[in-house]
């Protein structure tokens, strides 16, 4: 059996990838990845076949308010796995869940040959940590794959965008005023990203890959499926526009197919 060491298990993506991937044996990181001795004792005497790294803090409301400590877990927190991990000789591939954030806004669908321009200060430290991954293993015997992961439609995070939408309309006012909705987004499940990353793991994916649905929805549209569901009228303010959407030729070579979202069920 294959074993995978996996930081941020408890997380949305680490649950859901302990559910799917059943035919791993996982060794859980359980310690603070900004202290390498933690890391040491976690990598000690094991014999990793792939390390899956999602540890990190992400809501962005988290991030802004405390940006020193974003960084030191988000950034330093990488550059120490990958320091040590640069002494096993037994890990055959890294997996580092980035984001869409990474990337500047664009109406047209994002390449992973896009120049990077982050656009939150959650995207600029995962961009910073790409870097760090990039450099200390290019030449290494570990093959990387820094996952570019767009919009998740089931986060259960209080702090995730609509969750806090949903929130906010499911209120006792019948009539509620939305700012600044006039946005569109690409959304997968946590399960079709789980699904990816195995795709990637057993194609030996290396380097930076778009995780997404390569589709096009609007927040307004999410927003009215919620109204809908609980009999509220909207009103929509500011028309501001942004476009965050992948393109996903990368994932699609290796076969990987898009279940279309129902998006109804998931509010």
């Amino acid at each position: 059996m294959l074993i995978c060491g996996i930081t941020g298990y408890s997380g949305n993506l680490g649950r859901k990838f302990l559910q799917v991937a059943n035919n791993f044996k996982f060794i859980k990181f359980k310690g603070d990845v900004r202290k390498k001795a933690d890391l040491e004792k976690w990598l000690k005497n094991k014999k990793f076949d792939l390390i899956i790294h999602f540890a990190a803090i992400v809501p962005i409301a988290k991030v802004d308010k405390n940006y020193k400590k974003a960084v030191d877990v988000n950034v330093i927190g990488t550059k120490n796995i990958i320091e040590i991990l640069k002494k096993k000789t037994s890990v055959k591939w890294f997996f580092f869940s980035s984001t869409s954030h990474v990337y500047p806004f664009s109406n047209k669908k994002l390449k992973e040959t896009t120049n990077p321009s982050p656009i939150t200060k959650y995207g600029k430290t995962k961009y910073l940590a790409e870097k760090l991954i990039q450099k200390e293993l290019r030449n290494s015997k570990i093959k990387f794959c820094i996952g570019r992961i767009f919009s998740i439609i089931d986060n259960k995070n209080k702090f995730f965008f609509l969750n806090s939408l949903k929130n906010k309309i499911n209120t006792t006012k019948k009539i509620i005023k939305l700012d600044n909705l006039n946005h569109t987004r690409d959304f997968l499940s946590t399960e079709q990203i789980c699904r990816a990353i195995l795709v990637l793991w057993n194609n030996k994916h290396q380097g930076i890959v778009n995780i997404g649905g390569g589709e096009k929805t609007s927040l307004k549209k999410i927003a009215l499926l919620i109204a809908k569901k609980y009999k509220k009228k909207l009103v929509f303010t500011n028309n501001y526009k942004t476009q965050l959407v992948a393109d996903i030729g990368k994932l699609k070579q290796y076969g990987f197919k898009i279940k279309k979202l129902n998006f109804f069920k998931y509010f």
